[in-house]
Parts: structure tokens; C-alpha cells; sequence
């Protein structure tokens, strides 16, 4: 049985990295959440690659009653559900590996997708919004700045399991994809990262 590389990768080893002054990928995916979360008054969202949860804390309860935590590491979601038992049973989460033939996943009005496409490609992920069927969509991909696509760090030899998986996302293939399947551009944001890479956000609607 062939496992995702992501099954490999401890929890605390991830979010050491992603969170130090070098990389500061974490805090500013937080931020950025939090936005998306925020961005068009939806009732249900569902989270790919949600991890350990960041960024959950700004789901607002009043009006959310739905979110899909979804992830192919079980430890993840094992620590996402600790962390945020606040959230009670608006929180549902789901371990799957998206790129099984077999999938199957909820709807959702809001789907979100942060660094997770570039582990899955265009037409896995084509396949996994079809499914879902979201109103809005919303993406974050990293732009770099050379050919590493995984920052400098004390930790950077616990990621090389990703490289076999890994696909540098670009701009105008993405949005292509997305209107392949019915999706239009609603809107773009490019925050920087200290160490000279970028987060773009990508939001999308459908055409209906």
C-alpha cells in the first residue's frame, strides 16, 4: 500500500517550522484564515489539509454550523479535535487521502484549500471541488523565489519525503482549472513572507 508523505511528518515538527521568524508561514496563514472565514457569510466551509487546526479559532459559531476539517494524517486530526473542543460538534473532521479514487466528502458552501493543491495537482483538485460542490472557493499557494519550495530551517530535512509529491502551482494554470469546472475569478491578495516568498490568495465562485 503506497502512503502519502504526509502520514511521515510529525505534527509539532510542521508547525516548528512553519512558525519560525524565517518562515512565518503559520502566523500569516492565520491571518489570512481568518479573512477567508470571514469573506462571504457562509454556513458551512470545509478546510483541506487542515493539520492541527490553524486558523479555527476565528470560525464564528453564530453563524457557522458546519466545518469539515479534512486531512490524510490521523494524528493531525486527532490534535485538531483536542485543540478546539470549543467548537463542539461544529467541527467534524475527516481523514481521507484525496487522492484515492474512491473519495467522497460532504458539500460545503465555502471550500478551503491553503498550500494543499500543490500536493495533489490541478486535476485532483478539479475532482475534489466537483465533489464538494462550494459556492465560493478560496486558495492559498506559495510563490517562490527560487527552485526550494520549502524554506530554509533546522527541520528542512524532515520534508524531503514531500518532494515525490510536490508541484509548483502557478497563477494562470489554477485559474484556467477552475474555469475548466465552472468557477470564475472573484479575487487576488499577495501578502510577503520574510525570507522573500510570497502567499497568494485566490477566490473563486460559481458561474450559477
Amino acid at each position: 500500500m503506497i502512503h502519502n508523505p504526509w502520514e511521515e511528518i510529525d505534527l509539532m515538527t510542521y508547525e516548528s517550522h512553519m512558525s519560525l521568524k524565517s518562515v512565518a508561514q503559520l502566523q500569516l496563514l492565520n491571518q489570512m484564515m481568518k479573512e477567508q472565514f470571514e469573506s462571504y457569510g457562509v454556513s458551512t466551509i470545509m478546510v483541506l489539509g487542515i493539520a492541527g487546526g490553524n486558523g479555527l479559532e476565528h470560525i464564528n459559531v453564530d453563524c457557522v454550523k458546519k466545518v469539515y476539517g479534512v486531512d490524510v494524517n490521523p494524528d493531525y486530526l486527532l490534535e485538531c479535535g483536542k485543540r478546539y473542543k470549543s467548537l463542539g460538534n461544529v467541527l467534524e473532521t475527516i481523514c481521507t487521502d484525496l487522492l484515492q479514487e474512491a473519495l467522497q466528502l460532504p458539500h460545503a458552501d465555502l471550500l478551503v484549500a491553503d498550500l494543499l493543491v500543490e500536493y495533489i495537482g490541478y486535476a485532483c483538485f478539479q475532482k475534489v471541488v466537483n465533489l464538494v460542490g462550494p459556492q465560493y472557493v478560496s486558495c492559498i499557494i506559495q510563490v517562490n523565489t527560487d527552485e526550494s519550495f520549502v524554506s530554509d530551517s533546522p527541520y528542512l530535512y524532515s520534508f524531503e519525503c514531500l518532494e515525490k509529491v510536490h508541484c509548483q502551482m502557478e497563477e494562470a494554470p489554477l485559474t484556467n482549472a477552475m474555469q475548466e469546472i465552472g468557477y470564475k475569478s472573484l479575487q487576488r491578495q499577495e501578502r510577503a513572507l520574510p525570507n522573500g516568498k510570497r502567499l497568494l490568495r485566490m477566490d473563486f465562485c460559481c458561474k450559477d
